[in-house]
This record gives C-alpha cells, structure tokens and sequence, in this order.
C-alpha cells in the first residue's frame, strides 16, 4: 500500500515538473531556498530545534508575497499568545499534573471557538495559540523551570522562519498582492461578462451556475487579497478602499445578471432594445482581446444603456401586470449596468489611484458570516479529545504518547472549522505517510554516512522542491504541504545526525496514531453535519430578511449584500455533493440576496421619498406580513397571502400611477413575489 502510493506520488511528481509554470517553479525554488537559509541560520545560532525554523518556511509558504506576510504575522501572534498563554498555565497549575492537562485542554477549545469563528489567516492564528502552549508545556512536564527557556527558542526558532520566507517572498522574483488583485479583479469582470452573456441570451442552466459559484468564491478571495496587500506595502492602502467598493459593485451586477436569467424578458418594444443592447456589450467585453485595457468606451455604452433603461416605457396605465412586468426587467436592467459602470470605475481607480474626497472617507461595510453553533460544537470536541487523550498518557506514562496529545490536539483544532474535517484530516494523515521513507532514508541512512549542510542539502533539495510545486497546484497543496511539514518534523534535521532507528520509528508511529484519533473524534465525537450547518446559513438568510422589514436602522446595501453573499459562499462546500437538494438551496439563497435587495429598495422610499401615504402605508402592511411568513411558515405549508398581496400592490400601484418612484415599488414587489414562487421550501421556516 504505502509503495504504491511513493509510486503515485512520484508520478504526479514528475507529471509536475513538465506542467509547471514559470511562477510555479519559483514558488518552488524560493520556498525550498528559504528553508535552507532558516536552517543554515538556526544551526548557526545553536537553536534547540532547528527543524522548527525550516518547517515554518513551508508553513507559511504562499504564491503571493502578503499572504506569507499575512501568515507569517499570525503564526508569529498565534506563538506569542500560545507561549504566554503556557508560561501562566505552567506557573498558575504546574503542580498539579491532572490540573494542568484540563487547563490546557480548556485553553485548546477556547482558541478553537475563536478560531472557528475567524477566517484565514486570522483562524489560523488563533488555532495556533492553542496548540502551542500544548507544544511548549508537555516537553516541559515535571520541569516548570525551563517553560521560559522553550517558549523564548520556539519563538525564536518562528521567528526566524517567517524571516527568511517573508524577505525571499518579498525580494526574489516577488509575485505581489496589490498586482494580483489587479489581475483577478479583471478575471472578475470578464467571467461576469460572459456569465451576463449567457444569462441574457438564455444559456444553459447547469453551466451558468458553475460560472455563478465560481464568481462568487472568486469575489470573497478578492477581499481577502485586499488585506494581504495592504500589509505587503503601506502604499496600497489609497486603493483599498475602491478595492471594497468595487467588491461591493461586483456582486450587485451578479444579483441583477442573475435575476434577469431567472425572468425572461418578455416580447415588447420596450424591453427588447434595452436587453438586446446589453447582452450585446457583455459578449463583445467577455470574447474582445484586452478588452479592459481601456474601459471608457465601455463606460460610454453602460451610461446609454442605464439612461434608456430607467425612462418610462410606453405602456398603457391600465395594462397593470404587463407594465409592471416591463418596468420590473428595466430596473434590474438598470441596476445591472450602472453596477458595471462602477465595477470599470473600481478598475481604472486601482490602476491609477487617487486621493480620496473627504465625503467618501467612509468605506463600504464587508461582513462575514459567523457561526457561533458550530463553533462552539468545534472547541467542546477538540478540548474533550485532547483531555482524554492526555488522561491516557497520563495513566500509562507512556513517553511517546506526548507527541500522539499533541497531534489530537493540532489535528482536532486546525481542521475543525473546515467543511469535511475528516477529508481534510486524512489528507494530513496521508501526507505524513508518504514522509516517513523519506525520513527514513534521508535522516536514518544518509545523513549519519555523510554528515554535513552539503550533503543534507544534496539530499533534501531532489525531495522538496517536487513537492513545493506540488503546493503551488489548489489540487495537491494539503497533502503536499503535509509531506513537507512532517518529513522535516520526522526527519529533525540537527548538525549531527545518528542511526537510531529505536526512537525514530516511535515517534513516527506517535504522530501516525495522533492524526488518525483526531479522524476519529471528528467522526465520533459531536460529529459535523453538513445539513445542519447549511440549514442554520438558511435560517440566518431569513432572519436576515425579516430583521430588513420590522427593524428601525436600515444597513448599507453593501453590508447586507456581502454578509448574504458570504453565506451563499459558506453553503457552497457543505451542499455541492448533495445533487438537486443542494442546488435547490443554493439557487434559493441566491435568490434570497435579490430579495433582500429590494426589501432594501422598498424600505429607502418609506424613508426618504414623496410617495402617496396610501402606498406607503401598503409598503409597510406588506413588509409585516413578509416577515411574519419568513418566521412562521414551515416547509409543506400552505403559502400565506403574502405573495398574491405583493402582486395585488404591485398592480394597483401601476394601475393608480404613473410616476418612475412609485413604479420602481410596483416593480420591487413584483421581484419578491416571483422569487418566492419559484423557491418557497427555501423562504419557510425549518422544522424543529
């Protein structure tokens, strides 16, 4: 088994080094030259455990420059707070043994909480103070005097880690944040394009769907690379704030594309020119070469467009349904075009950035989703796992076994908050498999035969740098990133090396069992549903709309709309295995955003616009009984009279009126009704 899996992974291997690309090789090549410099530089320094500087390299090792910066920092604050964290559990409990592994355990799950709750590479950070002061005590049992000693060179061995990678990073051939953002805000913008082209032109549903999940994940990444940026260089920090607005413009175009896909446009005069014009500039923007090079003629066209679409069309007042109808397409029409106008806008002030008017200075708000359920579930089963686990070492005073609790207690914390810890978890395991003859052969059998920086260099380079462009492939980099983490931890690589087959292969066989009793408590102990996770992301999307009707501040369409689309993020990983199910949940949270969206809409003319008391008054009844169907009505349950109301007020309001505000209500609710329609389990409340 394990032969055949060397074999496989040699084949992917030498498959890697004839289909890498230039910045792969780099990634590569700058990685393993990293690590070499942060041992060179440990052994130098006489560091206790110099493995610790070179693995951090391949810990916090990243294509772009701020992401290792971004790493880096949090490894380095995550070392920090888990070192202090030791040295006052030791020095508050050291005397009692039982005492300490329950504190310890206790602090594990409380990170675990935290961690849950944040994202890369905040999450990470935050699991790293857990598992360190496990990582800093446990070596130090009996001994409480020398937790200063190790919690100062663990740090100081990161330290030096994060230095060497982050200077490379940074210095040699550096593939910059600010720069990539650029290129994949425009990846952006084309993919909207042709996903707009295809909605427009009625394209097939299965590949505009696919193309919307893409589009969405790739705009919650494009946040990320913000922050990144903004630590690779001061400098950016003027064009973070269109960066986040142009985030925001991004998925307003998706809600329009997506809500003009799922109602076709009828036949009339009125709304022919203004679609036919717009799937035309979308398809020429996806298939033109460089077509964002220049966005001004681009710009030209999106403002005729978006003038045409907000005139009234000329249809009777008395043909109530087909006029709202009209009017409903032609502002999301609208809406589509002036949000890609922004978008280009967004482009060209990132390109060439400029200061910032002081009646601007407030940025859009981006906010994620938390969800504090799980979280919770993740810190109870990694504190209880890691207890337990202690408690055994503690009853056998088995010495191995130390390295087996702190294996239960990183895997248990680490991976917790992913949606298939198990996967994710094996994958680990795996990795670690396929170091161990690695390990062996390099630590055990070569290095004692020929000691020396040279030949451990010789030997390790032919041995990591497959691997690091392995890391560089989305496909490979868990299990990639495994090998080369605990070939080096197997391997602890010191100036002398010595054949002692005796403690390696216990060692091994301690993090082997580790990593697979964390796989074990992940599926035993309060194991993860992914039904119940989707369905609390669902429950918040509609407790979401309904707080949008019933409460006094209304937020900014930018926070309603990133949270909500955060969420649809989130439920992506936990439904796409669960076939028609999932993409009925998935479609339904898609067009929640877009109800919620005119919930926002309907609630700006209550506050802000002259429109007759009456429809006011009909706005406000309507948004009461919406809430009260969103709360209440469970699966299989009759619909309430909330839809046929909205479709009653949106008539009567196109019938009475003639006015463009009052209309844009009619169409607003005639929005909200054929959502609904078309996905009613998703707007009910869950039983139980």
């Amino acid at each position: 088994m394990i032969w055949a899996r060397l074999k496989s992974y040699f084949e992917a291997s030498l498959a890697g080094l004839t289909q890498r690309t230039r910045s792969d090789w780099i990634f590569a090549l700058r990685t393993v030259s990293a690590g070499l410099i942060a041992l060179f530089a440990a052994y130098a320094l006489k560091l206790d455990h110099p493995q610790w500087a070179m693995m951090t390299v391949f810990i916090v090792a990243q294509p772009v420059a701020g992401m290792v910066l971004a790493k880096g920092f949090y490894r380095l604050l995550g070392t920090l707070v888990g070192g202090v964290a030791a040295v006052g559990i030791t020095s508050a409990f050291g005397t009692g043994p039982w005492v300490l592994v329950t504190v310890l355990a206790v602090w594990i799950g409380i990170c675990t909480f935290v961690s849950s709750l944040l994202r890369n590479p905040e999450a990470y950070g935050a699991a790293l103070a857990g598992y360190s002061a496990m990582i800093i005590d446990l070596p130090a049992f009996g001994q409480p005097h020398l937790v200063v000693d190790l919690a100062v060179a663990r740090c100081a061995e990161i330290v030096l880690g994060i230095v060497c990678a982050g200077l490379t990073s940074r210095l040699i051939l550096p593939k910059l944040a600010s720069d990539a953002i650029t290129s994949r805000l425009k990846r952006c913008i084309l993919d909207l394009a042709a996903y707009a082209s295809g909605a427009f032109s009625g394209g097939d549903v299965a590949t505009l769907a696919a193309q919307h999940r893409k589009l969405v994940a790739d705009t919650q990444t494009l946040g990320e690379m913000r922050a990144y940026a903004r630590l690779e260089a001061p400098s950016f920090a003027p064009r973070a704030h269109p960066v986040r607005r142009t985030i925001g413009q991004l998925l307003s175009a998706l809600s329009a594309a997506r809500a003009l896909h799922s109602h076709a446009a009828p036949k009339n005069a009125a709304l022919i020119p203004v679609r036919t014009e717009l799937q035309t500039l979308v398809a020429d923007m996806a298939a033109k070469p460089g077509a964002l090079d220049d966005t001004v003629p681009w710009l030209t066209r999106l403002d005729a467009i978006a003038a045409k679409a907000r005139q009234m069309p000329d249809v009777p007042p008395g043909q109530g349904e087909d006029r709202v109808g009209t009017i409903t397409r032609l502002t999301i029409a609208a809406d589509f075009a002036e949000a890609l106008q922004q978008v280009l806008r967004g482009l060209d002030a990132l390109r060439a950035p400029v200061a910032r008017s002081s009646r601007d200075r407030r940025p859009p708000a981006l906010v994620v989703h938390r969800d504090y359920h799980g979280a919770s579930r993740n810190a109870v089963r990694a504190a209880l796992a890691t207890l337990l686990v202690a408690a055994f070492w503690l009853t056998t005073k088995w010495s191995e076994a130390t390295g087996t609790v702190v294996l239960v207690a990183v895997v248990s914390s680490l991976f917790a908050a992913r949606p298939d810890p198990v996967q994710v978890s094996w994958g680990f395991f795996k990795g670690t498999l396929l170091a161990l003859p690695f390990a062996f052969l390099v630590g055990q059998i070569a290095l004692p035969a020929l000691p020396g920086f040279g030949w451990f260099m010789l030997f390790v380079v032919p041995i990591l740098v497959p691997t690091a462009l392995a890391m560089a492939n989305p496909r490979h980099v868990g299990i990639a990133t495994a090998f080369a983490i605990n070939f080096l931890a197997i391997l602890s690589p010191h100036q002398a090396m010595t054949y002692d087959p005796g403690p390696f292969l216990a060692g091994s066989a301690s993090i082997l069992v580790g990593i697979l009793l964390a796989i074990g408590v992940y599926m035993v102990v309060l194991p993860a549903d992914p039904w119940l996770a989707a369905n609390r992301i669902v429950r918040a999307m509609r407790e979401d709309l309904a707080r949008l009707c019933l409460h006094d501040r209304v937020p900014r369409r930018s926070a309603f709309e990133s949270l909500a689309y955060d969420r649809v993020n989130q439920l992506m990983p936990l439904v796409q295995n669960a076939g028609k199910k999932g993409d009925a949940v998935l479609s339904g949270s898609v067009a929640a955003v877009t109800v919620g969206l005119e919930i926002l809409r309907l609630r700006g003319t209550q506050q802000g616009s002259a429109i007759p008391s009456e429809t006011a008054l009909s706005i406000a009844n309507f948004l009461r009984g919406l809430a009260r169907e969103l709360l209440f009505r469970a699966p299989g349950d009759p619909q309430t009279s909330t839809v046929a109301v909205a479709r009653q007020y949106a008539t009567g309001i196109a019938v009475r009126s003639n006015t463009g505000e009052t209309l844009k209500i009619a169409a607003s609710l005639r929005i909200i009704a054929a959502a609904m329609e078309d996905f009613p389990d998703f707007f009910a409340k869950n039983r139980g």
